[in-house]
């Protein structure tokens, strides 16, 4: 599948800013938070007031996708949590008011699925919806929905993306569960930190996928998942994906790894590394958007963004081989338990359509 245009809103200058990579916003402490552009134009302000964070953001980059790109064969989204702040609010005044009269705006921005809702719903898209809510493997899960309908020839245009915001609840839930660093880091700094712990980020990214290829399209060749897995079932899933589609580990020139700052995870990206990917140009993304459970689909942006746009930006650099990047995979994971790949490469070097 071929990626035909993306938004992002994301903790750095992304939202239609092709030059982001100029100017990276460096972060103190453990909440790496969006960018968030004026609505002008995209929400109407009467509908603006009363969205959630995640809702206004998603919708922030799906909806001029939509208008540009015309009715789409389908909505898929993946998310973790969707608007949790609107789902705590929502509780909240179950008690608050003895289950009485509720506030209805916090209900209908309660549940995961709001954003592919609210986007078919201002658009008038009766077509294929749907928001897969699988923690870390949300994102990925929603990248394998379309691949099978655009491989089947039950779409042709995809609106597909992911959404994540910070909120008061999860992020108390997992600072005490010690998953966000003890002492404030600054996010240049956080992937060589070597302590427990990493930091909390959030983001929006839409993509429009196409089962044709356009000038200069960058194609998402494969994605594979597994959890609690083995190191050597690891890396057996990552032989077999490149098996599968044709290639040998020496023709990945670039590898995204999802390395966090967490000295009690990060060694699963570095075995992955030293065992496959030696030679690789490595990058790395979390120092600039922290980590979230759906934080592959802004690698899959950069990924897109070294291949397309020559993207030379020394903030993600993990080690450089000088190598021209024509294959990219992105290996990602949550919490060491859920763990990702995504093959994504330059047209010019595969004409093939997933």
């Amino acid at each position: 599948m071929f990626i035909k245009d993306i938004l992002s809103i994301s903790p750095q200058d992304t939202y239609n800013n092709h030059n982001y990579w100029y100017n990276v916003k460096t972060y103190i402490g453990n909440k790496l938070s969006c960018i968030e552009p004026s609505y002008d134009g995209i929400i109407k302000p009467s509908q603006l007031r009363r969205m959630g964070k995640a809702l206004r953001m998603g919708i922030g980059c799906g909806l001029p996708l939509l208008d540009k790109h015309g009715k789409v064969d389908g909505i898929i989204i993946g998310t973790s949590e969707g608007g949790l702040e609107d789902c705590i609010k929502f509780l909240n005044q179950i008690v608050d008011y003895d289950e009485g009269t509720l506030t209805p705006t916090n209900f209908m921005q309660s549940t995961p699925n709001a954003l592919s809702g609210h986007l078919a719903l201002i658009t008038g898209n009766t077509n294929y919806n749907i928001t897969h809510v699988n923690k870390g493997l949300s994102f990925e899960n929603a990248l394998i929905d379309a691949q099978m309908l655009l491989q089947d020839g039950s779409a042709n245009v995809l609106l597909v993306g992911s959404v994540e915001e910070i909120s008061d609840y999860n992020y108390n839930i997992e600072q005490s569960a010690n998953q966000y660093k003890k002492v404030e880091c600054r996010s240049n700094e956080l992937i060589h930190s070597n302590t427990e712990g990493t930091v909390c980020g959030e983001g929006a990214v839409m993509f429009v996928l196409s089962s044709q290829p356009e000038n200069g399209s960058i194609c998402i060749k494969d994605v594979d998942a597994i959890t609690f897995p083995e190191e050597s079932e690891l890396l057996d899933l990552c032989k077999n994906m490149l098996r599968r589609n044709g290639i040998v580990t020496n023709d990945i020139d670039g590898v995204i790894v999802g390395l966090n700052g967490d000295i009690r995870t990060d060694h699963w990206y570095t075995n992955f590394i030293s065992s496959l990917f030696s030679d690789q140009t490595i990058y790395t993304y979390k120092n600039l958007v922290g980590e979230y459970p759906t934080s592959a689909s802004f690698a899959v942006k950069l990924a897109h963004d070294i291949l397309k746009n020559n993207m030379i930006c020394p903030e993600i650099i993990f080690k450089n081989s000088n190598r021209a990047q024509k294959n990219i995979l992105i290996y990602n994971h949550f919490k060491g338990v859920q763990h990702s790949l995504i093959l994504i490469s330059d047209i010019n070097s595969s004409n093939e359509s997933l």
